[in-house]
């Protein structure tokens, strides 16, 4: 009688993605069945994956948008330029069904792009580490004065999460993540219920386009993004640092949010 297969890391990643034959999937059912802990593990990355096709499925039924049509009549090569930046662009944007409405014009722009990208990141950052159940975030808030100088370290300016205890949200943890140019400070927190809302901060001067100057740094423009999945995200960039607030909240308890998270980190409180 044949011993089965040991079972892999990869064995496990594409059992959760649905890639093994039927009956190599029956051999690590049989293997779960015995690990609890892995099981649970398992499950917390197959919801993962239905937050991430809930957030980007709806991009493959969008129509090209007009500016990616009109580009692509054009032969010259700054019109192929145009193509990539439009493409890019629509992609970003396509989740959102075309984001920050109201305060931006629907044309392409670097500065567009650059604020699409970068309330996607945060609305995917949410997305992915909010429904965890066994480690939502790298270290706890019972560890706040660790998490507090680790992350200023990374970050190169002091990390200190704003508490918003005010509101009914208690800090959960952080952890770092790869942005866009570098790294990326995610703060979580959760209400009474359980409900989550995580606070995610960039330190790439490119973010949105409101870098500002040395000596003149650009004023804090609020923007308010609809992300697919039920997620909204309120952004903003003060000098080189961007920061975005998301969560599975109405607009006007977000912006109530922001507001706090805002005054907090000018004050260092």
């Amino acid at each position: 009688m044949n011993r089965p297969e040991p079972v892999t890391e990869a064995d496990l990643h594409a059992w959760v993605d649905g890639q093994l034959s039927a009956e190599r999937a029956r051999e690590i059912d049989v293997y779960l069945s015995t690990r609890p802990d892995e099981a649970e593990r398992l499950a917390a990355y197959r919801a993962q994956g239905r937050e991430l096709h809930a957030l980007f499925d709806p991009v493959l039924d969008e129509p090209v948008p007009r500016p990616v049509l009109a580009a692509a009549r054009r032969p010259q090569r700054a019109a192929r330029h145009a193509i990539a930046a439009a493409v890019v662009a629509a992609l970003l944007g396509g989740a959102g069904g075309w984001v920050l409405r109201g305060s931006l014009a629907p044309a392409v722009s670097p500065s567009v792009a650059s604020g699409v990208a970068f309330a996607q990141r945060a609305a995917v950052a949410h997305a992915v580490y909010s429904p965890d159940v066994r480690r939502p975030v790298e270290v706890s808030a019972a560890q706040e004065d660790q998490l507090v100088t680790w992350l200023s370290r990374r970050m190169g300016t002091p990390m200190k999460p704003p508490h918003l205890q005010e509101l009914g949200y208690a800090l959960e943890g952080g952890r770092l993540l790869p942005g866009g140019r570098g790294p990326v400070a995610q703060f979580m927190y959760h209400d009474a219920s359980g409900a989550r809302l995580t606070l995610y901060v960039s330190n790439d001067v490119a973010v949105a386009g409101h870098a500002g100057s040395a000596t003149t740094p650009a004023e804090p423009a609020f923007r308010f993004s609809q992300e697919s999945g039920g997620v909204n995200v309120f952004y903003w960039v003060e000098g080189r640092f961007g920061y975005a607030l998301s969560a599975s909240l109405p607009r006007a308890e977000l912006a109530r949010v922001a507001a706090v998270v805002y005054r907090d980190w000018r004050t260092g409180r």
